[in-house]
């Protein structure tokens, strides 16, 4: 079988695990193991239908990027809790979602997925280090459509979309992102710049929304060449539909769109190690790691999600 590494956004994967599944289910103290349970079934559900080699569960060491606050003060402002002078500010998280967090980390360990985050970094920046120069085709498993931005067909990326469920993946593709935004996937940060986003905070320009934004792209190819016209550069042709009013609302939001894309495009030049490197390569569990998952699994009232997550392993074995 050919090699194909598989990213996963953790954090959007166990928020959906969290809201998707009954918070009925708890171990004997009490903790609720619903995240913990919905995201070992995707994993499982994944390995098994998307056959990748090798799975790194990339990680928000800083969800919250100040260098990203301080260029658009608004940048997810509404999901903070609490902010924290010199460190990461930490995100509004359900109380029982934030209990699961560190068994989700330790069973990813036993199931020997490297957790991977960078610090002052979120985990779409290690996915798309790792998305580029990957050396092998690449799936990325995310809710997050900032991610399109990642995909290339001729690069062998795809993004797994979660967004309608896990019985409703969509597989995003170069043609995917054609039809749904008229756009190329190269395309889509400047789109999302100009669209904007509120649940990220991201203003976007007033008056320009996806039909426009996709237009105007469609027309100029870029955002800089968009704004080299509407700012009148000396020698560039200002075409019809480049209206005064147009020009009017690309200049009102001059000082946002002068950084908006530092924010909205993720960074693919972290420095982490490859998927080899990272032990990334997916195999049976066995010996310790095998028992000591099964107990938790008794432990932590975790069903058949552990026995579903192992045999999906398992086969990659076989493979």
């Amino acid at each position: 079988m050919a090699d194909r590494l598989m990213l996963l956004d953790t954090a959007s994967l166990y928020f959906r695990a969290f809201y998707g599944v009954p918070d009925s289910l708890k171990r004997a103290d009490g903790t609720p193991v619903n995240a913990v349970r919905g995201l070992l079934d995707m994993i499982a559900r994944l390995v098994t239908d998307f056959e990748p080699t090798h799975l790194v569960a990339c990680w928000d060491d800083d969800w919250r990027p100040h260098w990203r606050v301080e260029l658009i003060p608004s940048y997810k402002a509404h999901r903070v809790e609490e902010v924290v002078p010199g460190g990461p500010d930490v995100e509004e998280v359900p109380d029982p979602l934030e209990a699961q967090v560190p068994m989700i980390r330790e069973t990813l360990g036993l199931l020997g997925i490297p957790v991977v985050g960078v610090a002052a970094h979120e985990a779409d920046d290690v996915i798309g280090t790792l998305a580029t120069d990957a050396g092998m085709p690449v799936d990325v498993v995310t809710g997050d459509r900032d991610l399109f931005q990642l995909v290339d067909d001729a690069a062998g990326v795809r993004v797994i979309y979660t967004a309608r469920g896990m019985s409703k993946l969509e597989i995003v593709t170069d043609a995917w992102v054609l039809a749904k935004y008229d756009i190329a996937p190269s395309q889509y940060a400047d789109f999302a710049t100009l669209r904007g986003d509120t649940s990220d905070g991201l203003p976007g320009v007033a008056g320009i929304g996806e039909k426009t934004a996709a237009g105007l792209l469609r027309e100029f190819g870029t955002l800089d060449a968009m704004l080299a016209v509407a700012s009148g550069e000396a020698g560039v042709e200002v075409p019809p539909r480049m209206s005064a009013t147009m020009r009017a609302k690309l200049g009102a939001a001059r000082d946002y769109l002068a950084v908006a894309p530092t924010v909205v495009n993720v960074v693919r030049t972290l420095d982490v190690p490859g998927a080899e490197e990272l032990g990334a390569r997916l195999a049976p569990v066995d010996g310790d790691a095998r028992a000591t998952i099964e107990a938790l699994a008794e432990e932590w009232n975790l069903g058949g999600s552990v026995p579903r997550v192992l045999a999906a392993l398992d086969r990659t074995g076989a493979a």
